[in-house]
C-alpha cells in the first residue's frame, strides 16, 4: 500500500508532464535562442535558492535543505514547475522550457520558484503522504468490515489515498502562497508583481476536484502576505 500512496501523491504534488522528463541543472542548460532568460533564469535560481535554503534551516526538524534547481529539456512539455524529492530525499524543483519562456519577466519567475519551494520547507510531501496513508486505511478497514475481497479493500484504498491527498490539497497550495510570497521578497523580487502570472492562466475554480484554489483566492492570500512586509504594489 505505501507504493499505491507514493503514486496517488506523486500524481497531486508533481503533476509533471506524462513526456520523459530530460532535466538538466540550471548552470549547465544552455539555450541559445533566448540567451537573456537563461541568464534571469540563473540568477533567480541562485537568489530563490539561497534564500530557501535559510527559511527551511530556520524551520526544518532534520530534512535536507540544499536545492536542486533543474530545467526539462523536452520541448513538448507544456508550461510547468514543480517540486519534488530524488531518491537521497534531496529538494528538487524541476522547470520545464515552456514554464521559463511564459514568464513575463524575472518577478514572475521568482515567484513561481519560492512557491515551489515553499512546498518543501513546510514539508507537504510528507504532511500529503500522512494524510493518504491514515484515509487509505479507514478506507481499507470499512471495505474488510463489510466483509470486501482482497481485490475491493485494495480499491477502497486507493480511493481513501486520494480522498485524503485531495482534502489538504488547495490548503496546502495556499499556505506555499503566502510562504513562496516571503521567499521572493527576500530574495529581492517583487511578489505582487509575480503574481500576475495567475491573470494569464486558466482559472481552476470551475473544475470539479480541482488541485489548485481559484486564482482569486491566491492573488488574495498574496496581497495579504505583501502587505505584512510592507510591500503595497
Amino acid at each position: 500500500m505505501r507504493r499505491l500512496i507514493l503514486l496517488v501523491i506523486a500524481l497531486f504534488l508533481a503533476a509533471c508532464s506524462v513526456e520523459t522528463l530530460r532535466e538538466q541543472s540550471v548552470a549547465e542548460w544552455e539555450a541559445s535562442d533566448s540567451p537573456v532568460t537563461v541568464e534571469t533564469f540563473r540568477e533567480v535560481s541562485q537568489a530563490i535558492g539561497d534564500e530557501a535554503r535559510a527559511q527551511c534551516l530556520r524551520t526544518s526538524k532534520g530534512q535536507n535543505c540544499d536545492f536542486r534547481i533543474l530545467v526539462d529539456l523536452n520541448p513538448k512539455a507544456p508550461a510547468n514547475a514543480f517540486q519534488t524529492l530524488d531518491d537521497k530525499k534531496q529538494p528538487v524543483i524541476i522547470f520545464t522550457r515552456s514554464m521559463i519562456q511564459s514568464a513575463q519577466n524575472a518577478d514572475e519567475l521568482a515567484f513561481v520558484m519560492g512557491h515551489e519551494a515553499a512546498h518543501h520547507v513546510l514539508s507537504h510531501i510528507a504532511r500529503q503522504s500522512e494524510n493518504a496513508s491514515a484515509s487509505a486505511a479507514k478506507f481499507g478497514d470499512l471495505a474488510r468490515l463489510r466483509g470486501g475481497s482482497d481485490a475491493e479493500i485494495e480499491e477502497a484504498q486507493k480511493l481513501g489515498a486520494k480522498v485524503g491527498v485531495q482534502a489538504y490539497v488547495q490548503t496546502f497550495e495556499l499556505e506555499a502562497d503566502q510562504l513562496g510570497t516571503i521567499i521572493t521578497y527576500n530574495a529581492g523580487y517583487n511578489p505582487l508583481v509575480g503574481a500576475k502570472y495567475f491573470d494569464r492562466i486558466p482559472d481552476p475554480a470551475d473544475k470539479f476536484l480541482s488541485t489548485h484554489p481559484p486564482n482569486a483566492q491566491r492573488v488574495q492570500i498574496v496581497q495579504e502576505t505583501a502587505r505584512k512586509l510592507g510591500l503595497t504594489q
